[in-house]
């Protein structure tokens, strides 16, 4: 048996041994959850480690595929996770199909990216914030050993997406607490928390912390949007079949469309929060940013100053 597993199952079942000797504290014999599939782990190579929850199998990507990818393209470690499995997302197919072609998706989407992706195995549409969940990501972001962790803000119109955001603020702090989900170390330093981009207003609305301008990898996302062609070529959920043209013509012209949407959106974000972008790069830069991602910090990670934020975003003054 590994030996911290082993030290654990000493003091759970109530025995401590410390420098003043054994003690008793009678807690009884608890066992340690299954040992769970070993998840592909970086290196320690020094180079940031970033976690980005979505709720459903295209939501880290659309959110923060821009930061994902500058960031892969200096070599730090970025995981894109989706917190469910996707399998109701679709007009005309759903269960374990559907699951399997949006973990493709996301899969193509990763290699894209030079990112890592993972996809929990939770129904869509049916994510609570319970205790096994949140010890699901508390040990996702242990695992990654992550210096950052971004995911939905607990306001939003989707049960999952606003389930993630509690469940990503309660993994806050908890990822340091050495006897909660023992069985992966637990971290040192709490990492810095961030909430995506969203437009909702009540009960507080949105407050960009970080604006990032993705100009120079604006092409990778919109390759991403195309590579998840079950939400938005074939319009997910809420599509029909009246979206998929029978015609190679009209497939082309539909991508086009989806593109020209999804390019408006990236730009719409810049020019919401043009004047955070000029506090960033200057003036002059600031005002050429054409897309844009931006994120708020969450109160419950560490607080990082602006310098140190300028350390985990290394990419500020670079946007061609």
């Amino acid at each position: 048996m590994d030996v911290d597993r082993q030290k654990v199952r000493w003091v759970l079942s109530g025995v401590v041994a410390g420098a003043a000797g054994a003690v008793v504290l009678g807690l009884g014999l608890m066992a340690l959850p299954p040992a769970r599939a070993a998840q592909a782990v970086p290196p320690k190579d020094g180079k940031l480690r970033i976690v980005v929850f979505g709720a459903h199998p295209d939501d880290s990507e659309l959110r923060a595929a821009g930061v994902g990818a500058k960031w892969a393209a200096l070599g730090h470690h970025v995981k894109l996770v989706s917190v469910t499995n996707g399998d109701i997302g679709h007009w005309n197919m759903a269960g374990g199909p559907l699951a399997q072609r949006r973990k493709a998706e996301v899969s193509a989407a990763a290699k894209i990216l030079g990112t890592h992706s993972q996809v929990l195995d939770i129904h869509d549409g049916e994510l609570l914030p319970t205790l096994e969940a949140r010890r699901e990501l508390t040990r996702v972001v242990r695992e990654w050993q992550a210096d950052i962790v971004i995911g939905h803000r607990p306001n939003d119109y989707h049960p999952d997406h606003r389930y993630v955001g509690v469940l990503m603020q309660d993994s806050a702090y908890m990822v340091t607490v050495p006897f909660f989900c023992p069985d992966v170390p637990y971290l040192t330093r709490n990492p810095v928390y961030l909430f995506s981009e969203d437009r909702f207003q009540k009960p507080n609305p949105f407050q960009p912390d970080i604006v990032v301008g993705i100009d120079d990898v604006v092409e990778k996302k919109l390759a991403v949007m195309e590579a998840l062609e079950s939400q938005f070529f074939e319009g997910g959920a809420n599509g029909t079949a009246a979206l998929i043209p029978a015609d190679e013509a009209g497939k082309t012209a539909r991508k086009e469309q989806v593109r020209r949407g999804f390019a408006s959106r990236f730009s719409a974000t810049a020019t919401r929060f043009r004047t955070q972008l000029k506090s960033w790069y200057g003036d002059a830069a600031g005002a050429a940013v054409k897309s844009a991602e931006a994120f708020e910090i969450c109160e419950y990670g560490r607080q990082p100053t602006k310098d140190e934020l300028k350390q985990l975003f290394p990419f500020f003054g670079s946007n061609k």
